[in-house]
Order: structure tokens, then C-alpha cells, then sequence
């Protein structure tokens, strides 16, 4: 019985995965319910404090990389969910939009 607890414990512990803002890209929609959300994002008022640089794609199939994000309004359609919060220290991650898709990634 013991080693079940054992086994719970640890599995438990490390089942909490940090993302990884560098590896997100592609098609995104803003959900309106945090609880829905893949993703919590802060929209940072400055480049050099964000976490990833983002270029809005205007074609889903160019949305290939790290930081380029095509921003679509069906749900369905979008590979991951975020939810735009007012407070960085509630975000999973921080953003900055940038206008020259060379600059996009993490920053």
C-alpha cells in the first residue's frame, strides 16, 4: 500500500509541465473564459521584457514558427486557446507584437 502512495506522489509532482512559449505557434484564438484557455498571455508594453515576440500572420499556413500566430475568431479552427490577462504574475507567459516577421520568436 505504501509503494501505491509512493507511486501517486510522484506522478503527481511531475505531471505539472511548464510551457514552453518558444515552441508555440499557429493558429490562436483569444478566449473570453480563463478557464478555457490553453494558455494565460500578458500583452507586454515592451520588447525587451516579453517572453516571445509575435508577428500576426495574415495566412494560417505561414503561422509555421516560433512566435508567428495567426489569430482566427472560430475556435475550431485555432490549434491552441489563449486568455489575455491584465496581471503578468497570473500569465503563463508575456508577449510583444512586433511589425517585421524576422524579429518573431522568443525573445
Amino acid at each position: 500500500m505504501g509503494l501505491l502512495w509512493l507511486l501517486l506522489i510522484f506522478s503527481y509532482t511531475f505531471s505539472f509541465v511548464e510551457p514552453d512559449p518558444c515552441q508555440i505557434y499557429g493558429a490562436v484564438y483569444i478566449e473570453k473564459n480563463k478557464s478555457y484557455a490553453n494558455f494565460l498571455v500578458f500583452e507586454d508594453d515592451s520588447e525587451a521584457f516579453a517572453d516571445v515576440l509575435v508577428f500576426k500572420q495574415e495566412n494560417k499556413l505561414f503561422a509555421d514558427d516560433s512566435g508567428l500566430w495567426h489569430f482566427t475568431d472560430d475556435k475550431s479552427l485555432a490549434d491552441f486557446t489563449i486568455y489575455l490577462t491584465p496581471k503578468k504574475n497570473q500569465a503563463d507567459f508575456s508577449i510583444f507584437y512586433i511589425d517585421k516577421e524576422s524579429f518573431a520568436g522568443c525573445n
